[in-house]
């Protein structure tokens, strides 16, 4: 059954890019200052809920896209302002310790604000295509939902976008400088406040992004986050600072998880797409720590 198979890798094609639209936030801060941001998955959760609120209130829907994005700005300053000007210099665990604080922070807040429903994403507001288009290969059937075909092309101009910002733009040479070594950064002039909150606020574009992707296709509430929490073996397997990584990475965990669920899932009950990513990323661990693209750190003793 050709035409299955193809389904099957089809809709593992695109939660894979789902996963790496993902883990690019996660990658983004942790290149940039080091900090693995547990927050990563609530602000994707935030960034629609407050989207989503926003034209619930009367707002229009572009206007609240503009509003939600400036909410996402303020967010970064203050984490900078607050959280990391503060605690510069602190070891990792305790910077890691901050974003969890972080997390229940935003989730005490969207629930306060926008309540604990589950919201539908503003769809067809966004001018995003519902619906789905039907190929027939050797008289067979697969389905292409319209909305995962947009969620796919978002996504690799957003993954081309952040390259070419990465590689080609001043603040994008900063951030790499900053990346690899901070006290080098400070001695030639590159603010660390100013890049901790662009990259920040690059996170939460990418989560907002995310959060409207993922809402089209699931809606939006706050069981987002264990889905955004995927991608952890997605970083595991392509590594916590790189890009391309991320992006391989989601797509071995997207069409793995999807083939595994389909062929192998009933010899071992129901929910197999749940766990399978992590078995996955355990055993990667054990043979390659720094994942398929990370950096091997040698330290010299």
């Amino acid at each position: 059954m050709p035409d299955f198979l193809m389904q099957v890798l089809w809709e593992g094609f695109v939660a894979g890019v789902l996963y790496a639209l993902i883990a690019l936030g996660f990658v983004l801060i942790f290149k940039a200052s080091g900090v693995f941001n547990f927050a990563q998955g609530i602000m994707v959760v935030f960034s629609g809920l407050t989207l989503v609120g926003l034209y619930e209130l009367g707002v229009p829907a572009f206007l609240a896209l503009l509003i939600t994005l400036g909410v996402m700005y303020c967010l970064a300053f203050s984490v900078e302002r607050f959280v990391l000007r503060k605690l510069v210099n602190q070891p990792d665990i305790i910077l890691f310790m901050a974003t969890i604080g972080l997390t229940n922070i935003l989730i005490g807040l969207g629930q306060w604000i926008f309540g604990g429903e589950t919201k539908t994403m503003i769809t067809e507001q966004l001018w995003l295509p519902t619906g789905s288009s039907v190929w027939e290969p050797g008289g067979g059937l697969v389905i292409f939902q319209h909305i995962d075909i947009a969620a796919t092309v978002i996504a690799v101009l957003m993954i081309v976008g952040l390259g070419f910002f990465f590689s080609y733009t001043k603040v994008g040479r900063a951030l790499r400088a900053v990346a690899d070594d901070h006290q080098a950064s400070l001695s030639v002039g590159i603010s660390l406040n100013q890049i901790w909150v662009i990259v920040w606020f690059a996170a939460g574009i990418v989560a907002l992004v995310t959060g409207i992707m993922w809402g089209a296709r699931s809606d939006v509430s706050f069981s987002l986050q264990i889905i955004a929490l995927k991608a952890l073996p997605v970083l595991v397997l392509g590594g916590f600072t790189s890009i391309p990584g991320a992006i391989v990475g989601g797509l071995i965990i997207g069409i793995g998880e999807k083939i595994f669920e389909i062929y192998w899932g009933p010899l071992f009950g129901s929910g197999v797409e749940g766990w399978f990513a992590y078995v996955i990323a355990l055993i990667f661990l054990l043979f390659r720590p720094q994942g398929l693209f990370g950096d091997k750190i040698i330290e010299r003793v």
